[in-house]
């Protein structure tokens, strides 16, 4: 993005299948009996849990890579917009967050010259007088850029620019981060951490400059945070970041990493070896698996499920494909970048040398640099600041004055357009299972893994395997506390009896997005993977391919409108894997797809009033990913 500057009958066995109609509104699944709640409980505690969801990726003008695309935005204001507040974009238009208000959000600022740009732009600043600093906020767009890329050429290389590397400052900026993210959190009503962002890049072919192989980690605190931040100004390897984590954990600081955007990490994200080189071992993955239980699996910057390449056999893995390195044209390396080949690569190391070190549970986030998410298709302004705030500019339509495609020029704007914002998603959202809406109860389904990632829409999802589930169970008025009881929730493992599980797939709509079309499970095997249908709108049955029929319903692409067909408010089944072998491990995970829509593409095109950009999607299935459920085959 550096570039910019220059713009300045079926064999499953599905015992139950519903489908409400799209206007019905269905039980809400978080409405799930309560138990006595424990003395110090916030309002609305639930032990069966309750659906929360937040953003847990968020800039604001003290990331070096924000303040530079003109956003002046604070940590309380991206507060203040998650909670329902109106805040502006760097292009001037208001923002306000689609769906309401968000249950938790986080800032994850850039730790690599943490508010040192903002310093270099105030006259009261000791750091306006460096050379550099005139360059930087000069006229000039050549100083501007050169400028601007020795500094993400220092956060990739790990060596320090000493003049503008004011510690005191960092830390004391670190710790007004923090200060927001305790003056907002409300315990029952809203959620904060302190957390940062990691800003890990492999080297590329290109000369200087950030781009490269991304490797970024958020790192989020439960409860107390250190005095400084450890960022790739202390070194670039994330293993290093890990022995950090450990020895702030001894201290009593608990924290968690989530690595980001692996589709375009050039293949480093999951590789099969260490950082310098070194084969895996179990004492990597146990300390992989302690310090980064989750990952980010989509977000603006693109989709990280799988690829086309990876999944030939799974009609939807084209989804929201972004593949160029950061800050580059360079496209990066398939393998290696994708949660789902982690996922068997994960199972072989299993099988074969007794450690798995990719046992992640899936999350989502916006990675917004102007401080407010946009989550929502019909109102999207991209991530980064001036840049990208406006249609034109993201390549949704044409150039100001022209009205056809045919006509529209070969310059810097649509070049940027092209290869980055135009292929940007409106995505994405982290939902958790948790009692109560604290920073203990979202940390502790964190940990277990009990989350599940949208690509904005705000439905809820719950994934449970066991040996004991019966139609009775999938009807029960308390189905989340005879499904606890009898089985494990997402993010568990389930240890075999040497007969096969029954999984528990439950999925109710956003309220303000689309119906629903299908619930699937995908399992994955050191083998190979498989996309089966476990419930479809309407109530039909899957094909003998494990295919739902085709629901009816459409989207008008020149004026957005829907019909909704059969499109269920509520989706849930009792599934059996029809090709389960009982002594072999597998990842099963759930993805729910609504029914299509238009992308936003489409709908700033229809504003416009020119016609969609003939080279990208017109619509788009929304969608929700659950963290697995590992089966353990018995010993």
């Amino acid at each position: 993005m550096w570039k910019t500057l220059t713009l300045a009958t079926t064999a499953l066995a599905l015992v139950a299948c519903s489908g409400s109609k799209p206007d019905e509104a269905p039980a809400d699944i978080a409405a799930t009996p309560q138990s006595t709640a424990p003395d110090g409980a916030t309002l609305g505690y639930s032990a069966e849990r309750t659906a929360y969801f937040g953003d847990m990726h968020i800039h604001t003008r003290n990331s070096f890579d924000a303040y530079i695309f003109n956003v002046r935005r604070t940590a309380d204001d991206a507060y203040r917009f998650a909670k329902g507040e109106t805040i502006k974009h760097p292009s001037g238009f208001d923002m306000t967050i689609a769906g309401g208000p968000l249950d938790f959000y986080t800032v994850t600022d850039h730790a690599e010259y943490l508010g040192i740009l903002p310093a270099m732009n105030s006259k009261d600043s000791p750091l306006s007088e460096l050379p550099r600093s005139k360059d930087m906020f000069s006229i000039d767009p050549g100083k501007i850029q050169a400028a601007f890329q020795g500094v993400g050429a220092s956060v990739r290389s790990g060596d320090k620019i000493e003049e503008m590397y004011d510690e005191p400052l960092i830390n004391s900026v670190w710790g007004q981060n923090i200060a927001a993210a305790e003056k907002y959190n409300e315990p029952g009503v809203f959620t904060t951490f302190s957390a940062y962002e990691f800003t890990s890049v492999t080297t590329s072919d290109d000369n200087g400059g950030f781009g490269g192989g991304n490797l970024h980690r958020n790192v989020f605190f439960r409860g107390e945070a250190p005095d400084r931040a450890f960022s790739t100004l202390d070194s670039t390897n994330p293993e290093d970041l890990w022995d950090w984590m450990d020895a702030q954990r001894a201290d009593g600081r608990e924290s968690i990493a989530i690595p980001h955007n692996s589709n375009v990490s050039d293949g480093q994200m999951f590789r099969l070896e260490t950082y310098n080189g070194d084969p895996l071992d179990a004492a990597y993955a146990d300390q992989r698996n302690r310090n980064e239980p989750l990952v980010e699996v989509t977000q603006v910057k693109g989709t990280s499920e799988t690829h086309p390449d990876l999944s030939p056999n799974d009609e939807w893995a084209n989804f929201e494909i972004y593949d160029e390195l950061l800050a580059s044209n360079i496209v990066s390396k398939t393998k290696g970048s994708y949660v789902r080949e982690a996922y068997q690569n994960g199972l072989k190391l299993q099988e074969e040398q007794g450690f798995d070190p990719f046992r992640f549970g899936m999350t989502a986030a916006s990675d917004s640099h102007v401080a407010g998410g946009a989550y929502s298709e019909a109102d999207f302004w991209s991530k980064i600041g001036i840049v990208d705030g406006l249609p034109f500019q993201r390549g949704s339509v044409p150039m100001p004055g022209i009205k056809d495609w045919a006509d529209q020029p070969d310059n810097q704007t649509t070049q940027n357009a092209k290869h980055w914002f135009s292929r940007w998603s409106a995505s994405g959202l982290t939902g958790v299972w948790a009692e109560e809406n604290t920073r203990d109860a979202i940390f502790d389904a964190f940990r277990r893994k009990e989350t599940f990632a949208t690509t904005g829409p705000r439905m809820k999802v719950r994934f449970f395997g066991g040996f004991g589930y019966t139609a009775d169970t999938l009807n029960a008025t308390d189905l989340a506390k005879q499904a606890y009881a009898g089985g494990v929730a997402m993010g568990g493992d389930l240890v075999g009896t040497g007969e096969a599980p029954s999984f528990i797939a439950w999925a109710i709509r956003d309220a303000n997005s689309a119906p629903l079309q299908r619930v699937q499970v995908v399992k994955v095997t050191s083998s190979g993977e498989a996309v089966y249908d476990a419930a479809c709108s309407g109530g039909a049955a899957p094909d003998a391919n494990h295919r739902c029929p085709d629901n009816g319903s459409s989207v008008d692409i020149t004026t957005c409108t829907t019909a909704d067909g059969t499109g269920a408010g509520e989706l849930k089944a009792l599934w059996t894997d029809p090709d389960f072998v009982p002594g072999q491990r597998a990842t099963y995970y759930v993805r729910v797809l609504e029914n299509p829509t238009c992308r936003w593409s489409t709908w700033e095109a229809n504003r416009n009033g020119t016609p969609p950009n003939p080279d990208l999607p017109t619509t788009i299935q929304e969608r929700a990913y659950t963290s697995p459920i590992w089966y353990i085959p018995p010993t």
